[in-house]
């Protein structure tokens, strides 16, 4: 005997109110987006003229209509059918209008945004530009070898030329309180260093120390 098949397949559950509110409201949301949204292809695909007035459990209204709500209840609360088709061209009219002018609106707004992009894109091109030619202002993190190492060489050389610098300053604010020494022509400025006083004439006759401590 063969064995009877126990799978009952989908059963269809009965329409009956649903008990609990929570439940209720969350299925009302459901099924009443799903009803305009069945409205909306009925518009699109007949070119019906649909006003759907719904209350929520909550006492809140929603209404859906194509073109609008208010014509459509006109004509059918009146039993007029042409009732309203002047308003209708009328209020589509505007709604045209207001649909061309954001049109408008959003491309300028686009146009407007691919500009600042632009400008965006142009100034951070002349950083990166600034950057490869003012190296050295980048941070130290982002520097290669070879970068590093010119960055070296021209600190020390700065270093040098800012000593050289200052000693020719202080050398011409005080030219007469510096010990120097003129050889081919070059002047020797020692004010760097300090020597050990030397008492010239405990050592060499006084004709001879014109130029002692110096030669040293």
């Amino acid at each position: 005997m063969a064995k009877q098949n126990l799978s009952m397949g989908r059963k269809k559950t009965g329409c009956t109110k649903i008990l609990s509110k929570s439940h209720r409201h969350v299925t009302f949301s459901k099924r009443r987006s799903g009803l305009f949204k069945k409205a909306s292809e009925l518009c699109t695909l007949c070119g019906a003229e649909i006003a759907i007035v719904v209350f929520s459990p909550a006492g809140k209204i929603f209404s859906f209509g194509h073109p609008n709500v208010e014509p459509i209840l006109d004509r059918f609360l009146t039993g007029n059918p042409n009732l309203g088709s002047k308003k209708h061209q009328l209020i589509e009219a505007h709604q045209n209008a207001n649909v061309r002018e954001l049109n408008n609106y959003l491309t300028q707004i686009i146009n407007q945004v691919e500009a600042e992009k632009k400008y965006g894109e142009a100034l951070d091109h002349m950083r990166r530009a600034n950057q490869r030619q003012c190296w050295w202002d980048a941070p130290i993190n982002e520097l290669g070898l070879h970068e590093l190492e010119q960055l070296r060489v021209s600190i020390e050389e700065l270093k040098k030329n800012v000593a050289k610098q200052a000693n020719k300053i202080l050398f011409e604010s005080a030219p007469n309180s510096l010990p120097h020494l003129e050889m081919n022509g070059i002047e020797y400025v020692e004010f760097l260093e300090s020597k050990p006083k030397v008492d010239a004439a405990s050592t060499i006759p006084n004709a001879y120390d014109f130029a002692y401590g110096y030669l040293l």
